[in-house]
């Protein structure tokens, strides 16, 4: 249409075009979603159809390492992976919004072969956590959104494991899984420095094997998922503080369970009403409904998915969640129920070799 047409339409006109413009482009605004396949050591990118409900092929990025563990920028515009076989370090890509492919940008050394990786809010630092040597890190990243430097190397408790900001960037927790404690420590946003929280330490269950954790988008509360027992933690988060009470305890198990435990992974969805959970012997997915109120969670049941599931993500729209099966080299994608948080049929496609981390970008 010619501008000259549009202006001489009634205003209310106008305004129904612009709203049926807007959402034709934000329909049209692709998503991408990233898999880690360590034993390959390659990336694949596949695009997420959401009117299909199927994931399509885009590329096979070869990286030349044992890739694991990725975090996306801020921005949306860099996929950041590390590599768990040496020379141990994270390789810094750029993001084609149009396409979804990557582009390397550069490599930068890590402390150790590292479980976990996350940014600041700021997009400036990257922290990193190491299962092997228990430590955590914090590497620079420059203008060009490349990582840098090992700006700090902190000592934990054995087998650290997940390390993550929260929304104020203020502070900072990690997980000993050997320790069977969570680390707050306080950030220097401006200097990229970690220093001990007080308290410093948060105790979990003995045994229980802390790994991975959420906070919440109102930032009142984290749920914490333990490797070796299978339970999740409900804490309340003091956001003032940089402090967790324990609030409830619940399993990730399905009924009738005889096998050894093993967690994996945790995420909520973008609404905050559901919370799913990865355990590998009995590769399901466990739901939770989440107390709008109190944070506390309510079982949903368990869905089978992919062999030994070490990885899933939600989308943006809270409609899909995708789960990788490290043993079944393949990852499906699983509609969800709104209304009760149930997980659909899934559609499967067949990746690289042990896949186990999962990002998922929707197009800037």
């Amino acid at each position: 249409m010619k501008r000259e047409t549009f202006l001489r339409m009634p205003r209310g006109a106008r305004f129904g075009i612009a709203l049926l413009c807007a959402a034709a482009g934000h329909a049209s605004a692709a998503t991408w979603v990233y898999v880690s396949n360590a034993d390959s050591q390659e990336i694949s990118v596949l695009e997420l159809d959401r009117a299909e409900g199927v994931l399509k092929p885009v590329q096979t990025l070869n990286v030349g390492g044992t890739v694991m563990p990725m975090a996306v920028s801020p921005d949306r515009r860099v996929l950041y992976a590390a590599l768990r076989s040496q020379p141990f370090r994270v390789a810094s890509m750029s993001i084609d919004a149009a396409t979804g492919k990557l582009q390397k940008l550069g490599e930068a050394p890590l402390a150790d072969s590292m479980a976990n990786i996350g940014l600041d809010a700021s997009g400036k630092w990257l922290f990193a956590a190491s299962y092997q040597g228990g430590k955590i890190s914090v590497n620079a990243i420059g203008k060009d959104g490349a990582v840098g430097p090992i700006q700090q190397l902190v000592q934990t408790g054995p087998n650290a494991h997940a390390v993550h900001a929260d929304a104020s960037n203020r502070f900072v927790l990690a997980t000993s899984l050997g320790g069977d404690n969570v680390s707050s420590w306080r950030f220097d946003a401006d200097k990229g420095l970690l220093s001990a929280n007080d308290p410093p330490l948060t105790m979990s269950t003995a045994k229980s094997g802390p790994r991975h954790f959420v906070w919440d988008k109102a930032q009142r509360h984290v749920y914490l998922l333990n490797e070796l027992d299978a339970s999740l933690h409900v804490y309340a988060w003091d956001a003032a503080r940089g402090t967790l009470k324990l609030e409830q305890s619940a399993t990730t198990l399905p009924p009738g369970f005889t096998g050894k435990p093993w967690a994996a992974d945790l995420h909520l969805t973008p609404d905050g009403r559901y919370l799913y959970a990865s355990e590998r012997t009995s590769s399901t997915l466990s739901a939770f409904k989440v107390d709008a109120a109190s944070g506390q969670l309510q079982p949903l049941g368990q869905t089978p998915t992919e062999k030994t599931p070490r990885g899933f993500a939600i989308d943006s729209s809270g409609r899909y969640l995708v789960a990788a099966g490290q043993e079944s080299h393949g990852i499906s994608l699983y509609p969800i129920d709104p209304a009760t948080g149930a997980l659909g049929k899934p559609s499967r496609i067949t990746v690289g070799k042990n896949p186990n981390w999962i990002e998922i970008v929707d197009a800037p």
